[in-house]
């Protein structure tokens, strides 16, 4: 089992361990950096063990930490940025051609040392093939066509924030887009193709529901051990796939198929869990009662785990990347809006809060 807890915050990232000794296990007090700014995603490297941070500092822009120590020290890094917008594309805002939030980190497995991916606001894929030291808009997708319709879904402009690398092979990236899709590429890159077939966007007219390239998808996540099976949470509903996204299949869910995140567990592909809420403005826990669903049949049914979450009336609202589950599958993590933090060491059947004062919650992750 993993034991050590990312948090990133609105007001910095605190880094959770996890002692034998301790009640419940977690160490009560985190170490914290960056104490004040906006991180917005963090990543911690399994294949060098590097730690990155994205941080969001408003007028100063967006900028990357990275750390070769376990945080010890931390060095400033290259931010991916966007090139001048041409000429060709003078009907698009400035802003559309300028890095607003950096929204997803990942690392390419070990037959591609030192690839990382990155997913950013304005809905940019970015490619480093030296562990951060540049970056490169992967302008194969950037340059396709349909991403002129995309457009953002609750920011101004659409954004990158679910990226899967099939660990059989790094070359195979899929990615989520809000408001965008599905895309994947088989070739590292070269190739783009849309797969987001069988989602239904209920905020469009009827005959632009089923279009694959404007779908919310929430989050998305892969099943490690069957990296062919992967779930989404979309604006409009559950969603799961077992042929590699080429289609998706709906899923019905209570108390709601609403929400922002999933996370898939990795060794068994039928089970996942997700935090509901209600849609479509209200965005709350559905009748103030904090849940997190859980499917262990691949979608048929789910069951509802509430044993240690707070009694109603509560208001916590868990965001895309505010859920997170180990390489065990038996150990998750949880991060509200509201600034609590809560552990689950049987798979969900009961949580204990580890801190109810952190500032608003981003994104949880465990140290895999």
């Amino acid at each position: 089992m993993t034991d050590r807890l990312f948090v990133a915050t609105r007001k910095g990232l605190f880094v959770f361990d996890r002692h034998p000794h301790a009640s419940p296990h977690w160490l009560p007090e985190a170490h914290v950096h960056f104490l004040g700014d906006p991180v917005t995603m963090v990543l911690a490297d399994p294949r060098d063990g590097t730690w990155h941070a994205a941080l969001n500092l408003g007028h100063f822009g967006v900028k990357m930490r990275r750390s070769h120590d376990a945080g010890r020290s931390w060095d400033e890094s290259p931010v991916p940025a966007y090139p001048p917008k041409p000429v060709a594309a003078a009907d698009e805002a400035d802003a559309a051609w300028s890095l607003a939030q950096v929204w997803a980190l990942e690392a390419a497995g070990a037959d591609q040392p030192g690839v990382l991916w990155a997913g950013t606001i304005p809905g940019g894929l970015f490619h480093s093939a030296d562990g951060g030291d540049s970056w490169a808009l992967v302008r194969s997708l950037w340059d396709r066509p349909e991403r002129r319709e995309w457009f953002g879904g609750g920011y101004d402009y659409p954004g990158i924030h679910s990226i899967c690398i099939d660990p059989r092979d790094s070359r195979v990236v899929t990615i989520a887009v809000s408001c965008g899709g599905v895309w994947q590429t088989r070739d590292g890159g070269d190739s783009w193709e849309c797969r987001a077939s069988g989602m239904i966007a209920d905020y469009m007219p009827d005959e632009r529901g089923g279009d694959p390239n404007i779908q919310d998808v929430h989050r998305m996540v892969q099943c490690p051990s069957n990296p062919d099976v992967l779930w989404a949470q979309q604006h409009s509903g559950i969603y799961r796939s077992t042929d590699a996204a080429a289609s998706w299949q709906p899923l019905a869910a209570q108390p709601s198929s609403f929400g922002f995140t999933v996370a898939a567990h990795p060794q068994d592909a039928n089970t996942a869990w997700f935090v509901p809420a209600e849609k479509d403005t209200c965005r709350v826990p559905v009748g103030a009662h904090l849940v997190v669903t859980r499917s262990r049949d691949g979608g048929a049914s789910f069951e509802p785990l509430d044993h240690g979450l707070p009694r109603a009336p509560a208001y916590d609202l868990v965001y895309r990347h505010g859920l997170d589950v180990d390489n065990s599958g038996r150990r998750l993590a949880m991060g509200s809006t509201t600034g609590a933090l809560w552990v689950s060491e049987d798979g969900g059947e009961t949580w204990t809060c580890l801190s109810a004062h952190l500032p608003p919650i981003y994104c949880v992750r465990f140290e895999h």
